[in-house]
């Protein structure tokens, strides 16, 4: 009896410690200024707001991308006549910098694009191959009410990439031969920032400290082309060297130096010779870096675009905006090829 008494004694002792550091753990959880149980929240109204977002921005931001001509498989896809078509890369590229994409289809009446532009907080323009005719025209009346919207107070951002910074760059200048020929197809680079760069302000304002040196060193950017402008024939259009301020240089196969990046020096427009979609987003081409790096430049080069998008005034109707978003398109597969581009959207 003594013996069983003494376990029954022994066991209660130890249930009492166990609650006791029970109640002791709670009670030190409990007290700890930083943590609170579900419970407690209603007692603190400071724990579960949060800041109310800048008012000044808009949140909601939509780029317009204007479409170019072909079917972007050298006719594979399609042979009608006028079709047209963005690479869903691009598309892609604005999403993943948090912004909806209306498609611009040049081919469309000027009426219905004027329209579509009054839905959009910025407009990119892509790359490809054409440099005359409807496309050329009406990328440049895009380009000039973009301007304008910037002249009359609107904040109005414009992307050109590859093609699309050749043709600002004809436009600005109004030279349509402005432009020298590279060898610079489909290969890897770095970039080389021009002495005294600048880049407060710029696209490369938000590079961390390391990605922003490792673009000088490493091949994290993505040269697909034929043309472009070398820096002295730049510098030496008084046209151009008063719009753009020139922000970093590569060097083609032949060594020769052609421009790369540029920012203009009144109106948030910036110029791209490499693809910055590319990296993430298309996988033909083995040249394409697909580093940890290169998908991190792909992404800031993207938040900064949509960064811009939302200092725009423009505020679109919403079912405006929903009834011409890109998503009413489908794209089209065409990665089977091993090269070009792995999906695009089609306009006929």
């Amino acid at each position: 009896m003594k013996i069983n008494h003494f376990f029954n004694m022994s066991n209660v002792v130890v249930l009492f410690l166990f609650l006791v550091s029970i109640f002791q753990c709670f009670h030190a959880t409990n007290s700890h200024s930083g943590i609170r149980l579900p419970s407690q929240l209603h007692r603190d109204s400071s724990l579960v707001s949060c800041p109310a977002p800048d008012a000044s921005l808009y949140y909601r931001p939509v780029i317009g991308i204007v479409s170019h001509p072909g079917d972007g498989a050298s006719g594979r896809l399609s042979n009608a006549t006028g079709a047209n078509y963005i690479a869903a890369s691009y598309v892609k590229f604005v999403e993943a910098g948090g912004a909806r994409v209306v498609p611009l289809i040049y081919t469309e009446p000027w009426e219905i694009l004027r329209k579509k532009l009054e839905l959009v907080n910025g407009v990119l323009f892509t790359g490809g191959w054409a440099k005359e005719g409807l496309y050329f025209e009406t990328v440049k009346r895009i380009f000039k009410i973009a301007l304008e919207k910037n002249d009359a107070g609107d904040y109005f951002p414009v992307y050109g990439v590859c093609l699309g910074f050749e043709l600002i760059s004809m436009i600005v200048s109004e030279d349509n031969d402005i432009l020298e020929e590279f060898s610079a197809r489909s290969q890897a680079s770095s970039l080389q920032f021009v002495e005294n760069t600048k880049i407060e302000g710029s696209v490369f304002q938000r590079f961390p400290p390391d990605l922003l040196k490792k673009l000088s060193t490493d091949c994290l950017v993505m040269q697909n082309h034929r043309y472009g402008i070398s820096p002295g024939k730049l510098l030496s259009n008084q046209k151009l060297s008063s719009f753009f301020e020139i922000l970093t240089i590569c060097s083609d196969e032949d060594d020769k130096v052609y421009v790369s990046t540029v920012r203009s020096r009144n109106y948030p427009v910036t110029g791209f010779q490499w693809h910055p979609e590319k990296n993430a987003f298309e996988w033909g081409p083995k040249s394409i870096p697909h580093t940890e790096d290169a998908i991190r430049t792909t992404q800031y080069i993207a938040n900064f675009l949509v960064s811009e998008a939302r200092k725009s005034l423009n505020r679109p109707v919403a079912q405006d905006v929903l009834d011409n978003l890109i998503y009413n398109y489908r794209p089209t597969y065409c990665g089977y090829a091993g090269k070009g581009y792995d999906e695009v959207y089609i306009f006929e």
